[in-house]
Protein backbone atom coordinates (compact mmCIF):
# COMPACT_ATOMS: atom_id res chain seq x y z
CA UNK A 1 0.00 0.00 0.00
CA UNK A 2 2.83 2.44 0.99
CA UNK A 3 4.48 2.08 -2.79
CA UNK A 4 1.86 3.12 -4.18
CA UNK A 5 0.62 5.99 -5.60
CA UNK A 6 -2.76 7.78 -6.33
CA UNK A 7 -2.63 6.92 -9.82
CA UNK A 8 -1.39 3.63 -9.39
CA UNK A 9 -3.94 2.86 -6.96
CA UNK A 10 -6.67 3.90 -9.80
CA UNK A 11 -4.83 1.56 -12.05
CA UNK A 12 -5.24 -1.40 -10.08
CA UNK A 13 -8.69 -0.65 -9.70
CA UNK A 14 -9.03 -0.44 -13.39
CA UNK A 15 -8.51 -4.25 -13.68
CA UNK A 16 -11.59 -4.75 -12.00
CA UNK A 17 -13.97 -1.92 -12.09
CA UNK A 18 -15.03 0.19 -15.24
CA UNK A 19 -15.43 3.78 -15.59
CA UNK A 20 -16.23 5.52 -12.54
CA UNK A 21 -12.78 7.66 -12.41
CA UNK A 22 -14.21 10.42 -10.15
CA UNK A 23 -15.05 7.87 -7.59
CA UNK A 24 -11.32 5.98 -8.48
CA UNK A 25 -9.54 9.30 -7.63
CA UNK A 26 -11.49 10.03 -4.45
CA UNK A 27 -11.05 6.87 -2.56
CA UNK A 28 -7.26 6.81 -4.05
CA UNK A 29 -6.80 10.01 -2.11
CA UNK A 30 -8.29 8.98 0.77
CA UNK A 31 -5.79 5.82 0.79
CA UNK A 32 -2.94 7.47 0.45
CA UNK A 33 -3.84 10.44 3.03
CA UNK A 34 -3.38 6.93 5.51
CA UNK A 35 0.30 6.54 4.27
CA UNK A 36 0.90 10.42 4.81
CA UNK A 37 -0.45 10.72 8.01
CA UNK A 38 1.68 8.05 9.23
CA UNK A 39 4.72 9.30 8.52
CA UNK A 40 3.33 13.08 10.38
CA UNK A 41 4.78 13.77 14.07
CA UNK A 42 3.33 11.78 16.73
CA UNK A 43 1.26 15.81 17.68
CA UNK A 44 -0.04 16.13 14.74
CA UNK A 45 -0.99 12.60 13.38
CA UNK A 46 -3.91 12.30 15.72
CA UNK A 47 -5.46 15.19 14.99
CA UNK A 48 -5.75 14.34 11.18
CA UNK A 49 -9.29 12.52 10.66
CA UNK A 50 -10.16 10.56 8.05
CA UNK A 51 -12.64 12.19 4.99
CA UNK A 52 -15.30 10.13 4.68
CA UNK A 53 -16.68 9.48 1.61
CA UNK A 54 -20.27 10.07 0.10
CA UNK A 55 -20.60 7.87 -3.20
CA UNK A 56 -24.46 8.94 -5.08
CA UNK A 57 -25.55 6.71 -7.94
CA UNK A 58 -27.70 3.94 -9.22
CA UNK A 59 -27.32 -0.10 -8.14
CA UNK A 60 -25.35 -1.73 -10.17
CA UNK A 61 -22.78 0.79 -11.10
CA UNK A 62 -19.62 -0.18 -8.64
CA UNK A 63 -20.08 1.57 -5.40
CA UNK A 64 -19.85 -1.75 -3.30
CA UNK A 65 -16.79 -3.05 -5.83
CA UNK A 66 -14.98 0.30 -5.49
CA UNK A 67 -14.76 -0.59 -1.93
CA UNK A 68 -13.93 -3.96 -1.42
CA UNK A 69 -11.00 -3.83 -4.17
CA UNK A 70 -10.06 -0.61 -1.85
CA UNK A 71 -10.06 -2.61 0.79
CA UNK A 72 -8.17 -5.78 -0.55
CA UNK A 73 -5.44 -3.41 -1.95
CA UNK A 74 -4.57 -1.98 1.09
CA UNK A 75 -4.86 -5.41 2.85
CA UNK A 76 -7.24 -3.59 5.48
CA UNK A 77 -9.78 -5.07 7.82
CA UNK A 78 -13.22 -4.60 5.66
CA UNK A 79 -17.09 -4.79 6.40
CA UNK A 80 -19.87 -3.68 4.00
CA UNK A 81 -23.24 -3.27 6.42
CA UNK A 82 -26.95 -1.70 5.14
CA UNK A 83 -27.84 1.43 7.15
CA UNK A 84 -31.68 -0.14 6.75
CA UNK A 85 -30.46 -3.10 9.18
CA UNK A 86 -30.38 -0.30 12.20
CA UNK A 87 -32.62 1.40 14.38
CA UNK A 88 -33.31 2.89 17.40
CA UNK A 89 -32.67 0.39 20.28
CA UNK A 90 -35.80 -0.64 21.27
CA UNK A 91 -37.67 -0.48 17.80
CA UNK A 92 -36.06 -3.03 15.90
CA UNK A 93 -33.18 -4.27 13.96
CA UNK A 94 -29.26 -4.68 15.28
CA UNK A 95 -27.20 -2.25 17.61
CA UNK A 96 -24.54 0.03 15.50
CA UNK A 97 -22.24 -0.54 17.60
CA UNK A 98 -22.30 -4.19 15.89
CA UNK A 99 -20.56 -2.85 12.58
CA UNK A 100 -17.60 -2.46 14.85
CA UNK A 101 -17.62 -5.71 15.93
CA UNK A 102 -18.04 -7.20 12.76
CA UNK A 103 -15.05 -5.09 11.59
CA UNK A 104 -12.72 -6.39 14.67
CA UNK A 105 -13.68 -9.87 13.81
CA UNK A 106 -12.91 -9.57 9.99
CA UNK A 107 -9.24 -7.91 11.40
CA UNK A 108 -8.50 -10.92 13.74
CA UNK A 109 -9.27 -13.62 10.49
CA UNK A 110 -7.25 -11.38 8.43
CA UNK A 111 -4.45 -11.06 10.52
CA UNK A 112 -4.35 -14.30 11.86
CA UNK A 113 -4.27 -15.82 8.64
CA UNK A 114 -1.26 -14.11 7.71
CA UNK A 115 0.04 -15.46 10.38
CA UNK A 116 -0.17 -18.92 9.85
CA UNK A 117 0.99 -18.02 6.49
CA UNK A 118 4.11 -17.14 7.59
CA UNK A 119 4.61 -19.86 9.45
CA UNK A 120 3.08 -22.64 7.01
CA UNK A 121 6.22 -24.26 6.30
CA UNK A 122 6.93 -25.76 9.92
CA UNK A 123 3.47 -26.11 10.58
CA UNK A 124 3.70 -28.71 7.37
CA UNK A 125 6.74 -30.46 8.64
CA UNK A 126 4.71 -30.84 11.89
CA UNK A 127 1.61 -32.08 10.68
CA UNK A 128 4.13 -34.78 8.94
CA UNK A 129 5.64 -35.73 12.26
CA UNK A 130 1.94 -36.30 13.50
CA UNK A 131 1.56 -38.79 10.70
CA UNK A 132 4.23 -40.45 11.06
CA UNK A 133 3.29 -40.73 14.56
CA UNK A 134 0.63 -42.57 14.02
CA UNK A 135 1.06 -44.74 11.09
CA UNK A 136 4.37 -46.14 12.72
CA UNK A 137 3.96 -45.55 16.63
CA UNK A 138 7.35 -44.65 18.58
CA UNK A 139 8.91 -48.07 20.15
CA UNK A 140 8.91 -48.24 24.06
CA UNK A 141 12.01 -47.33 25.67
CA UNK A 142 14.52 -50.44 25.94
CA UNK A 143 15.88 -51.80 29.04
CA UNK A 144 19.13 -50.15 28.68
CA UNK A 145 17.57 -46.89 28.54
CA UNK A 146 15.99 -47.71 31.90
CA UNK A 147 19.05 -48.43 33.58
CA UNK A 148 20.77 -45.63 31.96
CA UNK A 149 17.94 -43.77 33.38
CA UNK A 150 18.22 -45.25 37.06
CA UNK A 151 22.00 -45.17 37.00
CA UNK A 152 21.92 -41.44 36.05
CA UNK A 153 19.30 -40.93 38.97
CA UNK A 154 21.38 -42.77 41.48
CA UNK A 155 24.55 -40.39 40.60
CA UNK A 156 22.49 -37.61 41.30
CA UNK A 157 20.52 -37.96 44.08
CA UNK A 158 22.44 -41.08 45.77
CA UNK A 159 24.23 -38.55 48.52
CA UNK A 160 21.36 -36.69 49.54
CA UNK A 161 20.13 -40.35 51.18
CA UNK A 162 23.32 -40.91 52.21
CA UNK A 163 24.32 -43.74 49.63
CA UNK A 164 27.49 -43.44 47.39
CA UNK A 165 27.42 -43.53 43.95
CA UNK A 166 27.80 -47.42 42.17
CA UNK A 167 30.86 -48.18 40.90
CA UNK A 168 31.14 -49.93 36.99
CA UNK A 169 30.29 -53.61 37.11
CA UNK A 170 32.83 -55.40 35.83
CA UNK A 171 32.59 -55.87 31.69
CA UNK A 172 31.96 -59.73 32.50
CA UNK A 173 28.67 -58.81 34.25
CA UNK A 174 28.05 -56.73 31.66
CA UNK A 175 28.00 -58.98 28.43
CA UNK A 176 24.54 -59.98 28.03
CA UNK A 177 23.90 -56.31 28.62
CA UNK A 178 26.01 -55.23 25.85
CA UNK A 179 24.26 -57.81 23.35
CA UNK A 180 20.65 -56.28 24.67
CA UNK A 181 21.94 -52.89 23.68
CA UNK A 182 23.63 -53.56 20.58
CA UNK A 183 19.86 -55.11 19.31
CA UNK A 184 18.05 -52.48 20.62
CA UNK A 185 20.04 -49.92 18.60
CA UNK A 186 20.08 -51.90 15.60
CA UNK A 187 16.21 -52.27 16.19
CA UNK A 188 16.22 -48.14 16.50
CA UNK A 189 18.44 -47.82 12.91
CA UNK A 190 15.67 -49.82 11.45
CA UNK A 191 12.73 -47.93 12.60
CA UNK A 192 14.41 -44.43 11.91
CA UNK A 193 14.97 -46.17 8.14
CA UNK A 194 11.51 -47.05 8.16
CA UNK A 195 10.23 -43.75 9.39
CA UNK A 196 12.17 -42.10 6.40
CA UNK A 197 10.90 -43.58 3.98
CA UNK A 198 7.34 -43.40 4.96
CA UNK A 199 8.16 -39.65 5.43
CA UNK A 200 9.35 -39.93 1.40
CA UNK A 201 6.19 -40.93 0.66
CA UNK A 202 3.96 -38.84 2.82
CA UNK A 203 5.80 -35.92 0.93
CA UNK A 204 5.55 -37.40 -2.75
CA UNK A 205 1.95 -38.12 -2.56
CA UNK A 206 2.16 -41.60 -2.84
CA UNK A 207 0.17 -42.34 0.33
CA UNK A 208 -2.28 -39.51 -0.29
CA UNK A 209 -5.22 -42.37 -0.41
CA UNK A 210 -4.25 -44.10 2.59
CA UNK A 211 -6.55 -44.04 5.36
CA UNK A 212 -5.63 -42.63 8.97
CA UNK A 213 -7.26 -42.01 11.90
CA UNK A 214 -6.59 -38.63 13.66
CA UNK A 215 -7.92 -37.36 16.73
CA UNK A 216 -9.02 -33.34 16.15
CA UNK A 217 -10.21 -30.93 18.44
CA UNK A 218 -13.48 -29.40 18.42
CA UNK A 219 -13.43 -25.99 18.48
CA UNK A 220 -16.33 -24.14 17.96
CA UNK A 221 -17.20 -21.65 20.43
CA UNK A 222 -20.48 -21.88 22.28
CA UNK A 223 -22.65 -18.79 20.42
CA UNK A 224 -24.96 -17.06 22.56
CA UNK A 225 -27.68 -14.10 22.11
CA UNK A 226 -27.30 -11.69 24.73
CA UNK A 227 -29.27 -8.30 26.02
CA UNK A 228 -25.81 -5.48 26.08
CA UNK A 229 -26.87 -1.87 28.06
CA UNK A 230 -26.95 -0.95 24.16
CA UNK A 231 -29.17 -3.35 22.74
CA UNK A 232 -29.65 -6.91 21.88
CA UNK A 233 -26.35 -8.36 20.57
CA UNK A 234 -25.54 -11.82 18.79
CA UNK A 235 -22.15 -12.67 19.84
CA UNK A 236 -19.95 -15.72 19.84
CA UNK A 237 -18.75 -16.26 24.07
CA UNK A 238 -15.19 -18.24 23.87
CA UNK A 239 -16.27 -19.89 27.25
CA UNK A 240 -13.25 -21.65 27.19
CA UNK A 241 -10.98 -19.18 27.87
CA UNK A 242 -13.35 -17.60 30.19
CA UNK A 243 -13.28 -20.92 32.39
CA UNK A 244 -9.88 -22.01 31.36
CA UNK A 245 -9.84 -25.80 31.84
CA UNK A 246 -13.15 -26.49 33.43
CA UNK A 247 -14.80 -27.06 30.07
CA UNK A 248 -13.30 -29.50 27.85
CA UNK A 249 -13.40 -28.31 24.50
CA UNK A 250 -13.13 -32.15 23.78
CA UNK A 251 -11.47 -34.23 20.69
CA UNK A 252 -13.11 -36.07 18.16
CA UNK A 253 -11.54 -39.18 16.14
CA UNK A 254 -11.96 -38.43 12.32
CA UNK A 255 -10.69 -41.43 9.64
CA UNK A 256 -9.13 -39.10 6.64
CA UNK A 257 -6.72 -40.04 3.94
CA UNK A 258 -3.33 -38.46 4.50
CA UNK A 259 -3.55 -36.02 2.19
CA UNK A 260 -7.21 -34.46 4.23
CA UNK A 261 -4.90 -35.29 7.30
CA UNK A 262 -1.85 -33.04 6.23
CA UNK A 263 -4.12 -30.25 5.57
CA UNK A 264 -6.01 -30.81 8.77
CA UNK A 265 -3.04 -31.30 11.30
CA UNK A 266 -1.01 -28.48 9.29
CA UNK A 267 -3.97 -25.46 10.08
CA UNK A 268 -4.28 -26.90 14.05
CA UNK A 269 0.24 -26.59 14.19
CA UNK A 270 -0.32 -23.47 12.38
CA UNK A 271 -2.95 -22.24 15.12
CA UNK A 272 -0.91 -23.46 17.80
CA UNK A 273 2.46 -22.24 16.73
CA UNK A 274 0.67 -18.19 16.40
CA UNK A 275 0.77 -15.73 19.54
CA UNK A 276 -3.47 -15.17 20.10
CA UNK A 277 -2.53 -12.30 21.89
CA UNK A 278 0.29 -10.77 19.79
CA UNK A 279 -2.76 -11.50 16.67
CA UNK A 280 -5.26 -9.80 18.95
CA UNK A 281 -3.43 -6.79 19.65
CA UNK A 282 -2.49 -6.23 15.68
CA UNK A 283 -5.66 -6.97 14.65
CA UNK A 284 -7.30 -4.02 17.09
CA UNK A 285 -4.22 -1.62 15.67
CA UNK A 286 -5.25 -2.13 12.54
CA UNK A 287 -9.61 -2.01 12.78
CA UNK A 288 -8.40 1.49 14.37
CA UNK A 289 -5.85 2.65 12.34
CA UNK A 290 -6.77 0.91 8.87
CA UNK A 291 -10.18 -0.26 9.04
CA UNK A 292 -12.92 0.61 6.15
CA UNK A 293 -16.58 0.33 7.32
CA UNK A 294 -18.74 0.43 3.79
CA UNK A 295 -22.50 2.10 4.68
CA UNK A 296 -24.64 0.64 2.07
CA UNK A 297 -28.25 2.16 1.26
CA UNK A 298 -27.82 5.75 3.40
CA UNK A 299 -30.21 7.13 1.16
CA UNK A 300 -33.08 4.68 2.24
CA UNK A 301 -32.63 6.44 5.89
CA UNK A 302 -32.53 10.05 4.20
CA UNK A 303 -35.17 12.10 5.55
CA UNK A 304 -36.89 12.93 9.09
CA UNK A 305 -39.02 10.68 10.45
CA UNK A 306 -42.74 11.17 10.20
CA UNK A 307 -44.09 9.35 13.52
CA UNK A 308 -45.25 6.63 12.17
CA UNK A 309 -44.82 3.72 9.57
CA UNK A 310 -41.70 2.73 8.57
CA UNK A 311 -40.26 6.57 8.58
CA UNK A 312 -40.21 6.30 12.60
CA UNK A 313 -36.60 5.41 13.06
CA UNK A 314 -35.34 7.51 9.90
CA UNK A 315 -33.59 10.01 11.39
CA UNK A 316 -32.85 8.10 14.73
CA UNK A 317 -30.77 5.67 12.76
CA UNK A 318 -28.97 8.39 11.43
CA UNK A 319 -28.40 9.61 14.75
CA UNK A 320 -27.16 6.42 15.94
CA UNK A 321 -24.77 6.27 13.08
CA UNK A 322 -23.49 9.67 13.66
CA UNK A 323 -21.07 8.96 16.88
CA UNK A 324 -19.83 5.73 15.29
CA UNK A 325 -18.36 8.01 11.80
CA UNK A 326 -17.70 10.91 14.83
CA UNK A 327 -15.36 8.86 16.53
CA UNK A 328 -16.01 6.94 19.43
CA UNK A 329 -14.88 3.91 21.78
CA UNK A 330 -16.65 1.05 21.21
CA UNK A 331 -16.61 -2.12 23.36
CA UNK A 332 -15.92 -5.78 21.51
CA UNK A 333 -14.84 -8.68 22.79
CA UNK A 334 -11.14 -8.09 21.36
CA UNK A 335 -10.81 -5.04 23.59
CA UNK A 336 -11.96 -1.35 22.88
CA UNK A 337 -11.90 -0.34 19.36
CA UNK A 338 -11.67 3.67 18.73
CA UNK A 339 -13.26 4.25 15.48
CA UNK A 340 -11.88 8.02 15.28
CA UNK A 341 -9.25 6.90 12.19
CA UNK A 342 -11.46 4.65 10.46
CA UNK A 343 -12.35 5.14 6.86
CA UNK A 344 -16.23 5.39 6.39
CA UNK A 345 -17.63 5.25 2.85
CA UNK A 346 -21.67 5.84 2.48
CA UNK A 347 -23.22 5.33 -0.16
CA UNK A 348 -26.96 5.70 -1.54
CA UNK A 349 -29.05 6.08 -5.14
CA UNK A 350 -30.63 8.61 -3.31
CA UNK A 351 -33.27 8.42 -6.32
CA UNK A 352 -36.17 9.87 -3.91
CA UNK A 353 -34.15 11.72 -1.36
CA UNK A 354 -31.45 13.65 -1.54
CA UNK A 355 -28.01 14.15 0.18
CA UNK A 356 -28.91 17.38 1.80
CA UNK A 357 -31.77 15.30 3.83
CA UNK A 358 -29.68 13.54 5.86
CA UNK A 359 -29.12 15.28 9.64
CA UNK A 360 -26.54 18.53 9.05
CA UNK A 361 -24.05 16.85 11.92
CA UNK A 362 -24.18 13.60 9.33
CA UNK A 363 -23.36 15.02 5.85
CA UNK A 364 -20.53 17.46 7.50
CA UNK A 365 -19.14 13.75 8.50
CA UNK A 366 -19.12 12.73 4.51
CA UNK A 367 -16.97 15.42 3.22
CA UNK A 368 -16.47 13.85 0.25
CA UNK A 369 -19.48 13.79 -2.35
CA UNK A 370 -18.51 11.72 -5.67
CA UNK A 371 -21.57 11.16 -8.17
CA UNK A 372 -21.47 7.97 -10.35
CA UNK A 373 -22.20 7.90 -13.70
CA UNK A 374 -25.19 5.00 -15.00
CA UNK A 375 -24.15 2.56 -17.29
CA UNK A 376 -23.90 2.77 -20.70
CA UNK A 377 -23.81 0.55 -23.86
CA UNK A 378 -20.48 0.97 -24.42
CA UNK A 379 -19.62 0.65 -20.93
CA UNK A 380 -21.26 -2.93 -20.91
CA UNK A 381 -19.17 -4.10 -23.57
CA UNK A 382 -16.04 -2.76 -21.37
CA UNK A 383 -17.61 -4.42 -18.75
CA UNK A 384 -17.99 -7.95 -20.85
CA UNK A 385 -14.60 -7.90 -21.86
CA UNK A 386 -11.83 -5.85 -20.16
CA UNK A 387 -11.94 -6.52 -16.37
CA UNK A 388 -9.49 -9.05 -15.63
CA UNK A 389 -12.55 -11.25 -13.95
CA UNK A 390 -15.00 -10.04 -16.72
CA UNK A 391 -17.71 -12.41 -17.32
CA UNK A 392 -17.31 -13.53 -20.45
CA UNK A 393 -14.02 -15.13 -19.52
CA UNK A 394 -16.00 -16.52 -16.23
CA UNK A 395 -18.30 -18.40 -18.67
CA UNK A 396 -15.60 -19.65 -20.83
CA UNK A 397 -13.53 -21.02 -17.83
CA UNK A 398 -16.85 -22.54 -16.52
CA UNK A 399 -17.62 -24.59 -19.73
CA UNK A 400 -13.89 -25.80 -20.14
CA UNK A 401 -14.21 -27.51 -17.46
CA UNK A 402 -16.65 -29.68 -19.22
CA UNK A 403 -14.34 -29.53 -22.29
CA UNK A 404 -16.36 -27.62 -24.16
CA UNK A 405 -14.35 -24.56 -25.87
CA UNK A 406 -16.75 -21.63 -25.76
CA UNK A 407 -15.89 -18.44 -27.95
CA UNK A 408 -17.77 -15.18 -27.74
CA UNK A 409 -17.26 -12.99 -30.82
CA UNK A 410 -17.14 -9.49 -31.27
CA UNK A 411 -20.62 -8.83 -32.77
CA UNK A 412 -22.04 -11.09 -29.95
CA UNK A 413 -20.85 -9.16 -26.92
CA UNK A 414 -22.57 -5.71 -28.63
CA UNK A 415 -25.44 -7.21 -29.24
CA UNK A 416 -25.62 -8.53 -25.31
CA UNK A 417 -24.82 -4.88 -24.34
CA UNK A 418 -27.53 -3.49 -26.93
CA UNK A 419 -30.28 -6.11 -25.26
CA UNK A 420 -28.90 -5.42 -21.66
CA UNK A 421 -28.91 -1.50 -22.02
CA UNK A 422 -32.40 -1.81 -23.59
CA UNK A 423 -34.01 -4.02 -20.90
CA UNK A 424 -32.44 -1.74 -18.04
CA UNK A 425 -34.16 1.48 -20.01
CA UNK A 426 -37.62 -0.27 -20.17
CA UNK A 427 -37.24 -1.78 -16.47
CA UNK A 428 -35.95 -1.32 -13.70
CA UNK A 429 -32.33 0.07 -14.07
CA UNK A 430 -30.11 -2.60 -12.20
CA UNK A 431 -26.63 -1.35 -14.01
CA UNK A 432 -24.35 -4.05 -14.32
CA UNK A 433 -26.60 -6.99 -12.92
CA UNK A 434 -28.31 -7.24 -15.89
CA UNK A 435 -25.56 -8.40 -17.55
CA UNK A 436 -25.35 -11.36 -15.47
CA UNK A 437 -29.52 -12.14 -15.46
CA UNK A 438 -29.26 -11.83 -19.89
CA UNK A 439 -25.76 -13.82 -19.69
CA UNK A 440 -27.73 -16.78 -17.36
CA UNK A 441 -30.48 -16.70 -19.89
CA UNK A 442 -28.59 -16.97 -23.20
CA UNK A 443 -26.63 -19.96 -22.07
CA UNK A 444 -29.31 -21.77 -20.23
CA UNK A 445 -29.68 -24.29 -22.54
CA UNK A 446 -25.35 -24.45 -23.38
CA UNK A 447 -24.48 -25.04 -19.88
CA UNK A 448 -27.49 -27.78 -19.27
CA UNK A 449 -26.24 -29.66 -22.00
CA UNK A 450 -22.46 -28.92 -22.27
CA UNK A 451 -21.44 -32.58 -20.21
CA UNK A 452 -23.83 -34.60 -23.58
CA UNK A 453 -22.77 -32.22 -25.98
CA UNK A 454 -20.72 -33.98 -29.44
CA UNK A 455 -18.85 -30.93 -31.28
CA UNK A 456 -16.89 -29.22 -27.97
CA UNK A 457 -15.76 -26.16 -29.63
CA UNK A 458 -18.80 -23.33 -29.90
CA UNK A 459 -19.33 -19.96 -31.20
CA UNK A 460 -21.40 -17.50 -29.52
CA UNK A 461 -22.35 -14.64 -32.39
CA UNK A 462 -24.80 -11.66 -32.70
CA UNK A 463 -27.27 -14.55 -34.69
CA UNK A 464 -27.07 -16.90 -31.69
CA UNK A 465 -27.98 -13.90 -29.31
CA UNK A 466 -30.43 -12.58 -30.85
CA UNK A 467 -32.45 -15.95 -31.57
CA UNK A 468 -32.38 -16.68 -27.66
CA UNK A 469 -33.23 -13.30 -26.21
CA UNK A 470 -34.41 -10.75 -28.72
CA UNK A 471 -38.08 -11.68 -28.34
CA UNK A 472 -37.81 -11.82 -24.89
CA UNK A 473 -36.54 -8.12 -24.81
CA UNK A 474 -38.78 -6.82 -27.12
CA UNK A 475 -41.76 -7.65 -25.15
CA UNK A 476 -41.89 -5.43 -22.10
CA UNK A 477 -44.08 -7.29 -19.82
CA UNK A 478 -42.36 -10.61 -20.50
CA UNK A 479 -38.74 -9.29 -20.10
CA UNK A 480 -40.05 -7.71 -16.89
CA UNK A 481 -40.14 -10.80 -15.46
CA UNK A 482 -37.54 -13.03 -17.16
CA UNK A 483 -34.97 -10.36 -17.81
Amino acid sequence: MEELTPSQIVAELDKYIVGQQDAKRAVAIALRNRYRRRKLGEELRDEVIPKNILMIGPTGVGKTEIARRLATLARAPFVKVEATKFTEVGYVGRDVDSMVRDLAQHAIRLVETERMAEVEEEAGERAVERILDIMQPQRKRGKSEDRDSAEMFRQTFGSLFGGSAPTSKPDSENGGNDEEDEEEAKGREREKRIREKLRQQILSGALDDRKIEIEVEQNQAPFLQVFSPQGMEEMGMDLQSAFGNMMNRGKKQRSVTVKEARALLAQDEARALVDQDSVVREAVERAEQYGIIFVDEMDKIAGGGGGHGPDVSREGVQRDILPIIEGSTVTTKYGPIRTNHVLFIAAGAFHVSRPSDLIPELQGRLPIRVELESLTEDDFKRILTEPKNALTRQYVALLETEGVKLTFTDDAVNEISRIAARVNRQSENIGARRLHTVLERLLEELSFQAPDLAPKELVVDAAYVREKLDSISKDEDLSRYIL
